[in-house]
């Protein structure tokens, strides 16, 4: 697009879906400027062009922004083009395979090649995945496609990549490996194994998995690095319909586990930590994005927290931040407080399913993201009471981590872009709200 062109771009950006994705950006000769993923490519794509009061691109109001180079040649783009995918995992794999193939010239800017990383595929009686740099394929070989290659001590059999972020490549294998178990310890034993303990390693090291259904795990993960999700989807079908055909009931029902968990991957975790890159692809959990940003998506948050003392005077806290002023902020007269009826003793995740349940009785404004102070037994709850009242809300359960420093951070729904600051204020203003009517019942207890 040179600029002259400006109508056609802003017709392009007002057809493009909000699903996730690759975008594909190419200059009046054709040639590939720029290759990016996106969780929803309208508003990601419309994040480079800047409008005017009348929706017009306008250049002048584009503000430059040195982590996404390609901003300094936007007055060259001629063309978009996109590519949608089911999930942001997909659309991440399907970036990386794009940016491999085209080497687009603003994707390298800012990169060393150094940073980075593969994902090797082990040659032995129970594979599993190792990631690793640049730097270290380097010290074995000069190309990846090089064969009896060691890494680790281990045989080299397959090398995936290369992939740009080391910490997006660590959340697609933890995404795949929750659906496709492998063994991931350097030593061939699950004695003292967490990952075995919470499911991660099927344990085929004391037995409990063949060498035959081992080898099929690694075989979805193949595929899913492969890009080829759907191609796995029917052959698992068809291994399903086998198994009960034959009776197999047990393995049948674990294959359809394994298709149900294929079909809705929860990769809201998958944001993008590219260097220097405050945004994140996903649920983006960013450091300093502003209200600004986050106001076209996002009408209304509902913060929820339980408050008691051992299971006494027993409460919970919904508190509301809105843009009803032109940003986010609080909006204390939608605050609303509860005295739990129907859970006795310290539950919290039940006294939450109990105002969650009370809350949708009630013909409120629905909110188009959910913020409960907890961990996964709360956000299990909220997903079962919206599924009693036929809903689908974003939700995200937000608990201090083990150094109680950073945030553990557990997701369920569609993704948007929001920053971590007004995460967390929101959750501490429901623990707030939460502890002083907490207080106040039970003073008032104690005084009578």
């Amino acid at each position: 697009m040179t600029f002259s062109k400006i109508s056609d771009i802003s017709k392009k950006l007002k057809k493009l879906p909000n699903s996730p994705g690759v975008y594909i950006f190419k200059n009046e000769a054709g040639k590939i400027l720029y290759v990016g993923k996106a969780t929803s490519l309208k508003e990601r794509v419309s994040s480079y062009f800047k409008f005017d009061e009348n929706g017009k691109i306008d250049k002048n109001k584009t503000i430059l922004n040195a982590n996404r180079p390609v901003e300094y040649t936007i007055d060259s783009i001629f063309d978009i083009s996109i590519k949608k995918t089911e999930t942001v995992l997909e659309a991440y794999i399907l970036e990386q395979d794009l940016i491999k193939k085209l080497q687009p010239k603003y994707n390298a800017i800012g990169k060393d090649d150094k940073s980075f990383c593969y994902i090797v595929l082990t040659n032995e009686d129970f594979p599993k995945f190792i990631i690793i740099r640049q730097r270290e394929l380097d010290k074995i070989s000069k190309s990846v496609s090089d064969k009896n290659l060691k890494i680790k001590n281990f045989e080299i059999k397959k090398i995936y990549g290369p992939f740009i972020s080391k910490k997006n490549v660590e959340i697609v294998l933890k995404i795949a490996r929750k659906i496709f178990p492998y063994h991931g310890k350097l030593q061939n034993m699950e004695k003292g194994c967490l990952e075995y303990q919470i499911g991660l390693c099927p344990g085929p090291y004391n037995g409990s998995i063949s060498k035959k259904e081992y080898a099929r795990n690694i075989y979805g993960i193949k595929m899913i690095l492969e890009g080829k999700k759907k191609s796995l989807l029917s052959k698992l079908k068809k291994e399903m319909e086998k198994y009960s055909l034959f009776q197999e009931y047990e393995k049948a029902l674990e294959t359809r586990n394994k298709i149900f968990a294929l079909q809705h991957i929860q990769d809201m975790a998958l944001i993008s930590q590219e260097k220097n890159d405050n945004f994140f692809s996903g649920l983006g959990l960013g450091k300093n994005i502003k209200y600004q940003k986050i106001n076209a998506r996002i009408k209304r948050i509902e913060g929820y927290d339980i408050s008691n003392i051992s299971g006494r005077h027993n409460v919970a806290s919904m508190v509301v931040f809105d843009n009803s002023e032109g940003e986010i902020k609080a909006n204390k007269s939608q605050y609303r407080r509860f005295k739990i009826k129907t859970v006795k003793g310290a539950n919290d995740v039940g006294a939450m399913e109990e105002i969650l349940a009370r809350r949708f009785k009630n013909n409120w404004p629905k909110p188009n993201l959910i913020i409960l102070d907890g961990g996964q037994g709360h956000l299990n709850v909220a997903r079962k009471v919206l599924r009693n009242y036929k809903m689908e809300i974003p939700l995200l359960a937000v608990a201090k981590g083990r150094n109680r420093k950073k945030l553990d951070i557990r997701t369920f729904g569609n993704t948007f872009e929001i920053s971590k600051d007004l995460v967390e204020k929101v959750r501490n203003e429901a623990h707030r709200f939460a502890i002083s009517y907490h207080k106040k019942i039970r003073d008032k207890k104690f005084l009578n």
